[in-house]
């Protein structure tokens, strides 16, 4: 780990966690600690458990050892609802919509978990204020919307929670490049309004370009934690993503060129 991974403190804290499905265990002793303030990507190959890590995360996976803090708060094995009211949002691949909902009413759906009801239609004109489309499309039904809209309707629903901390899987899939290009600019500007945000992203070069930090995982296991520029210009990580592995830096072959393209 660089020096550079000290300039923040850790918003979320996962230690020698051990995690899966039934008898297949997918996470095998996964370490991170995730910088508060900041954009964090999380990039491994297929199968190497990334995905996992966020359910586990977000307490739909029990922990069979290991521990995962927030702050300083152990949520290990707490409740999805429980870890909601502790401030973390998950956004899960694809499309998880009230399809035949209207755009307000998905909005007004999201706000079920707030403490304070009051507020709700508040934070919703302050939402439609910040994504026009919303105000746009409020009472059109949200299956009418095209991906990238509906993607931007689940970033904007978590963020009705004003939560600390956003867990976000795969949001570019099946968006056009604009619509990737606006998902992104919304994460940063999140970042820059200091929430916390780990992310799982297909186009592994794209999501570190604009991340403060990566996280490596493969076979379950935290193989390199460090300043996402440093992620991208490490020769090891061409050889994890050809299938062979992580070799030392010395010894492997390849480039980052077209293999986070």
């Amino acid at each position: 780990m660089s020096a550079d991974m000290d300039t923040h403190s850790p918003a979320l804290t996962v230690e020698g966690v051990v995690a899966g499905y039934g008898k297949m265990t997918i996470l095998n002793g996964t370490t991170a600690k995730v910088r508060a303030g900041a954009i964090t990507t999380v990039i491994g190959p297929n199968g190497a458990g990334k995905s996992t890590l966020f359910k586990t995360i977000f307490g739909l996976l029990p922990v069979r050892s290991g521990t995962i803090k927030l702050g300083e708060r152990d949520i290990t094995n707490h409740s999805p609802r429980n870890i909601l009211d502790a401030g973390v949002v998950y956004i899960p691949q694809g499309r998880n919509i009230f399809p035949e909902l209207s755009v307000r009413h998905n909005l007004e759906l999201g706000g079920v978990a707030l403490s304070e009801q009051a507020n709700l239609s508040q934070r919703i004109d302050a939402l439609m204020a910040q994504f026009p489309m919303l105000r746009e499309k409020a009472d059109t039904q949200a299956s009418t919307l095209s991906g990238g809209q509906q993607k931007l309707l689940e970033v904007a629903r978590g963020m009705l929670l004003d939560p600390k901390l956003v867990l976000i899987d795969e949001p570019s899939i099946g968006l056009s490049p604009l619509m990737v290009q606006e998902v992104f600019s919304i994460l940063k500007a999140l970042r820059d309004k200091g929430v916390t945000i780990l992310l799982i992203e297909q186009n592994a070069k794209m999501a570190l370009q604009m991340s403060d930090y990566g996280l490596v995982l493969e076979q379950g296991q935290t193989r390199i934690e460090d300043a996402a520029p440093s992620i991208l210009a490490d020769a090891r990580i061409a050889q994890l993503f050809l299938g062979g592995g992580l070799a030392p830096a010395a010894s492997a072959s390849g480039s980052l060129t077209g293999i986070l393209a």
